[in-house]
């Protein structure tokens, strides 16, 4: 997602690059798109771009912790409390919430909303326990 007539350049290690430039990657999803424009040995940054009325699986992870900050819309944030029964929380434009590995979550948009996203690299750390996209028991974007 760069202008290739601008100048490239960066630090390396060898064969690796370790400072620089960082090759963005745009995931579709059946309830909008992902730009991942960070991903190293130690962190992912992504910002989600979630479509009105679409929501994402109901889904924990066994390594992955993450946190979510609402950069706009509203959203509907489920979370699997102590009690074993899903909790709604209204997650306005501002708003942030992390989960820690084995917290059962889900996001529904109530708006288009644009989601910033910090995580742990584990990428494909996903258990889907439901999914209105049928991708329930995978870890398939």
């Amino acid at each position: 997602m760069r202008d290739d007539t601008e100048e490239y350049f960066g630090i390396s290690n060898g064969d690796q690059l370790v400072s620089g430039r960082f090759d963005v990657k745009l995931v579709q999803k059946p309830w909008g798109h992902e730009v991942i424009w960070a991903h190293t040995g130690q962190y992912v940054g992504k910002v989600l771009h979630i479509k009105a009325g679409h929501s994402l699986s109901l889904q924990y992870h066994n390594e992955k912790d993450e946190t979510i900050h609402l950069l706009s819309g509203k959203m509907i944030y489920r979370v699997k409390g102590a009690d074993g029964e899903l909790h709604d929380a209204k997650l306005l434009a501002g708003d942030s919430w992390r989960n820690e590995p084995g917290t059962v979550h889900q996001m529904e948009a109530v708006t288009d909303c644009q989601v910033l996203e910090a995580s742990t690299p584990h990428l494909d750390d996903v258990v889907r326990l439901s999914d209105r996209y049928g991708r329930e028991g995978t870890s398939a974007p």
